[in-house]
Parts: structure tokens; C-alpha cells; sequence
């Protein structure tokens, strides 16, 4: 047998820099903030951190429009700063993974600045340029953050392509030159001894405009290939990509490691069960719990053999989950235990968003000017002009808005949750005196220390990271419950994903292994009546 991919089980935990820990002062986490932050990520026993951007931007899509793949942000810190994080974390058993964002840049990257002089600019052919029809962008596709996709540049009279902000003109990836580029630029990081990447909207730089085709384009899988090819191909890294079209078809050929792409891919599936279908993330619906166990269950099969999956609640573009499909009031302890419970108890690699580990809950928005991200800014003001009601628009932003999950990481309970001692560059959420790591780190029985017991067992029981998955009672309107099974030994997980107390029948015993309640430590199946939020991972005897 091949020696196993360590990604297989490893526990990743997201950092976003400007809202996790600031050294001096100035109101935005660090480098150095992260660097004094290392013990207590040893201590949750994570494997991987990854890191989004770090690079020099403006800032008009927080750190997601690059203006240099080579640097480091000024207000992040110094090169030597990262050089000294990843040293640091090296020693300590942890990998960096970069944020890789190359389906666009900052249009104040030098190669746009140079491409919009003139037609003939040897950087031209970077980005996607068309003519107007008439006093018209070129075509009808649609920015992902509101309005057209194309905008009209003044000094050569033509649109250029920018599927987020007007200010992330999308690159060309049909240019070799670009592709090389890009090349260069992971190569010098992984030479720096990065761990990996993950890649932002990876599934778009195969765009075809002219045919409107936006993700999933016919050379995707191609460029894929080359990137591997040459750039992380044989040299042990992790790759995720951010695919938000994928599904389990396109999910094979991204991760099937036969084919020499990535290693595995976020997709978005199971976080749209709470969406109209067809409509914007905004266009809410009730949750149906048997909605995401069909979604969970149908990409466990898929690449059970061909394939690995992505295990995630929450990342910087997703609400907290606790306050999405928990309780973050009565029970907020004992639902992100069971929300922990469901998602690290399947096959894949899980990912923890900072501040999930101790249940930090969404932020209680007043109005529109509590809101800062540029895509909750947009969609108001599109709404509003489009005639929908305030109070409507507030709560599709109060659940949905990425700004969640952007609030400064609650550390203790002294002033700005000790994020910072200066101004933080966005509102700490009030509850931080209640929630936060100092507090979790005192209480044995926090959300914080389930959550090590989980990275735990992924570390030491194989059948967490090889077992097969099936799916019980996939019908069943409160129960999550699904059987895990790896030469010869049966894991039960068992969850109730609600409030009101719920029954569940299974024909044998189980030795509990952890549960969110105390709990014999062997249990009848037979018929056990499940506490609010109770889970339970057992093994059948």
C-alpha cells in the first residue's frame, strides 16, 4: 500500500489575519500577533494553518485584491516576519497553506497598471478586454458582487472582465506568459517552506466570456494539470480549491489523484440548504436537516474510492455556524459540540474558522452602517433600489453577511476581547466578556477541549480516516446518524440536531468514545431518547 497522504488526518484551522491577533497596537491583527497565538493552536492540536492573504493590497476586498504576490502587507508585517511564522510553526509540527488568489488581482497590481496604458502594452493580454455594443458592456454576465461584470476603462475605450470587485480585474489564463508567472510566484513560496495551497475560486479561471461560460470552462482540469505539473507535483504539499459551481462529477476529476490536480476541493453543496434554490445566497428558506444529510451523504459516496473530501461549518465568506443551525443562546455549549460532533466524525479533512473552537456566534447587527463587507454593502443598495422591504434585507444580511465571521477573534475578557490595545478596525461583538479562549482554556468541559478531543481522535483511530460512510435513517426530520466502518471496527455517530428531545433506534450496544453530555460508558441502541443538541460517538460491541 502507498504510503497514506498525511493531509488524511490532518485538522486545518483558519487564520484571517486582520481580525485574529494584533501585536502593536494599530487596531489590525498581524504576523507577530499570530506568532504569539502558536502555543494555544498547539494546544487545540491542529496540523495546518491556513492562512488568507497576507500580500500587499489595497484592501477593497480585504486582502483578496493583490497588488504583489511577492510581499508582505505593511500593516501585516515584514518577510521576515512570515520567514520567522513559518519557522516557528515548523518547530512546533504545523504547516502554513498560502492563500493562492489568481483568478484575479488588484487593479493596482503592476500588471494592470501597465495593461490599461494601451493596446499594444506588452501586459495587455493579462486581463480580458472587449469593445462595448454601443454605449454597452460586451455582454450580460454578472459581477458575483452585484452589477455587470465588465467595466469600461478610460484610456483605450474598452470593458476589461472583473468577476468580484471592479477593482479585481480577472487575469487571462489562456496567456502562457500569466500561466508562467504564476508558476514562478508558488514556486517561490513553496522554497520559502510552505505546506501548501488553498485556491480562491479556483473553478473560474477557466472562464470562456465570449460564451459566457464563467466556472467549470472546457481547459479548467488543463490548467489544473500544468499547475501541478509545475509547480507542487511530487513534493508532498496540501491543495484545496474553492470550486462554488462543483458537483460530485467535476468533484472526481479535481481529486482524484490519478489525474495529478488537487488534492481535494471546497464545495459548497451542504451550505446552500438553507437557499432558494436558483436564487441569490441572500433568498433564505427554512433549514430541512434532511436536506444536508442527503448533501453530506451523496459526496461521502461519490469519492469514497476516487477522491477526498473537505469537511467545513464556516470559513471568513460563511456566517458562525452556531447561530446558523445551533442555539447560540440556551444551548449554544452543547449545539456546537453536536455541530462538531457531525461534521469531524466524517471522512475528509476537517477545518476549523477561528473563534469556532469556543463558539463564537454571529454579530448582532443593527442596520446597514454595523455592515463594512463590500458584498453586504452592494447587496443593500441593490435591493433597496429594487424595492425590497428593510426589514427583509436586514435578515438576509444579519444571517448570511460574511461579516460574521470577520469580527476580531475573542481572546479574554478585558478590553477589545484582547484583540488589540488600539481601535480594532472593525467592532468586537459584544459577548466577548461570556465567550472567549481565556474562559474556555479555565472550563474542561468548553467547546474548546471537545474540539481537541475530536482533532485527537482523527490522529490515533483510523476508521475516522479511512472508514466507509453510510448514512442511517437519511429520512428522519431531527437525527443525524451515520456508521463508520474500517477492518472490522463499527463508530456510531448519532447527533440530535435540535431542541426538542428526539428518539433513535439501533439494534446493539456501544462504548462511548465522547459525547457533548455525561454519558455510562456503554449504552443500549435499542431505543434511546436524545437530549436537546445531544451527540454521541460510540462503538458498536
Amino acid at each position: 500500500m502507498a504510503k497514506e497522504k498525511w493531509w488524511k488526518s490532518s485538522v486545518v484551522y483558519q487564520i484571517y489575519p486582520r481580525s485574529f491577533c494584533d501585536s502593536n497596537g494599530d487596531g489590525i491583527g498581524d504576523i507577530n500577533g499570530i506568532r504569539s497565538k502558536l502555543w494555544y493552536l498547539e494546544a487545540l492540536g491542529i496540523d495546518v494553518i491556513w492562512l488568507s492573504p497576507v500580500y500587499p493590497s489595497p484592501n477593497a476586498d480585504n486582502g483578496y485584491d493583490i497588488s504583489d504576490y511577492y510581499g508582505i502587507s505593511a500593516e501585516y508585517g515584514t518577510m521576515d516576519d512570515m520567514k520567522a511564522l513559518i519557522h516557528e510553526c515548523e518547530n512546533r509540527g504545523i504547516k502554513i497553506m498560502m492563500d493562492l488568489v489568481v483568478n484575479h488581482t488588484s487593479d493596482e497590481h503592476f500588471w494592470f497598471m501597465e495593461a490599461k496604458r494601451s493596446k499594444d502594452n506588452p501586459y495587455r493580454d493579462y486581463y480580458i478586454w472587449k469593445k462595448g455594443v454601443k454605449d454597452n458592456p460586451p455582454n450580460k454576465m454578472e459581477s458575483c458582487f452585484g452589477g455587470n461584470a465588465w467595466e469600461y476603462s478610460e484610456e483605450t475605450g474598452e470593458y476589461y472582465l472583473h468577476f468580484y470587485h471592479k477593482k479585481q480585474p480577472d487575469l487571462n489564463w489562456e496567456n502562457e506568459n500569466v500561466r508562467r508567472e504564476i508558476w514562478n510566484m508558488m514556486n517561490y513560496w513553496i522554497d520559502l517552506g510552505i505546506g501548501g495551497f488553498r485556491m480562491d475560486v479556483i473553478d473560474v479561471i477557466g472562464k470562456v466570456p465570449d460564451k459566457e461560460i464563467k466556472e467549470n470552462g472546457p481547459k479548467l482540469h488543463a490548467y489544473l494539470q500544468e499547475m501541478n505539473r509545475e509547480t507542487f507535483g511530487g513534493k508532498n504539499l496540501m491543495t484545496v480549491g474553492e470550486c462554488w459551481g462543483a458537483d460530485t462529477e467535476s468533484g472526481k476529476l479535481y481529486s482524484d489523484p490519478d489525474r495529478n490536480e488537487l488534492d481535494m476541493i471546497f464545495q459548497f453543496e451542504q451550505m446552500s440548504v438553507d437557499q432558494i434554490q436558483g436564487g441569490q445566497k441572500w433568498d433564505l428558506k427554512p433549514f430541512a436537516l434532511t436536506a444536508l444529510k442527503e448533501a453530506f451523504a451523496k459526496w461521502q459516496k461519490a469519492l469514497e474510492k476516487k477522491g477526498w473530501n473537505s469537511l467545513f461549518w464556516n470559513s471568513h465568506d460563511l456566517p458562525r455556524i452556531v447561530s446558523r443551525w445551533g442555539n447560540d443562546k440556551e444551548y449554544r455549549v452543547e449545539s456546537a459540540k453536536m455541530l462538531a460532533t457531525v461534521l469531524h466524525g466524517m471522512k475528509g479533512t476537517p477545518y476549523i474558522y477561528q473563534g469556532e473552537e469556543i463558539g463564537m456566534t454571529n454579530y448582532p447587527f443593527a442596520g446597514i452602517e454595523d455592515f463594512f463587507d463590500v458584498e453586504s454593502v452592494n447587496m443593500y443598495r441593490e435591493r433597496k433600489q429594487s424595492g425590497y422591504k428593510e426589514e427583509d434585507i436586514m435578515k438576509s444580511l444579519c444571517a448570511k453577511s460574511r461579516d460574521n465571521a470577520r469580527t476580531p477573534m475573542q481572546w479574554n475578557s478585558s478590553r477589545e476581547a484582547g484583540f488589540t490595545e488600539g481601535i480594532p478596525w472593525c467592532r468586537v461583538n459584544p459577548n466577548y466578556r461570556e465567550i472567549n479562549a481565556e474562559k474556555a482554556l479555565e472550563d474542561k468541559n468548553s467547546i474548546f477541549y471537545y474540539y481537541r478531543e475530536l482533532i485527537r481522535l482523527r490522529k490515533e483511530e483510523p476508521v475516522l480516516v479511512h472508514g466507509t460512510f453510510e448514512m442511517l435513517c437519511p429520512d428522519d426530520e431531527n437525527i443525524f446518524a451515520y456508521r463508520r466502518e474500517w477492518n472490522g471496527k463499527k463508530w456510531l455517530i448519532v447527533c440530535n440536531f435540535f431542541e426538542e428531545p428526539a428518539v433513535f433506534h439501533y439494534p446493539a450496544r456501544g462504548r462511548v468514545i465522547l459525547s457533548n453530555y455525561r454519558q455510562e460508558s456503554v449504552i443500549r441502541l435499542e431505543q434511546i431518547t436524545l437530549r436537546p443538541y445531544e451527540a454521541v460517538i460510540c462503538e458498536l460491541i
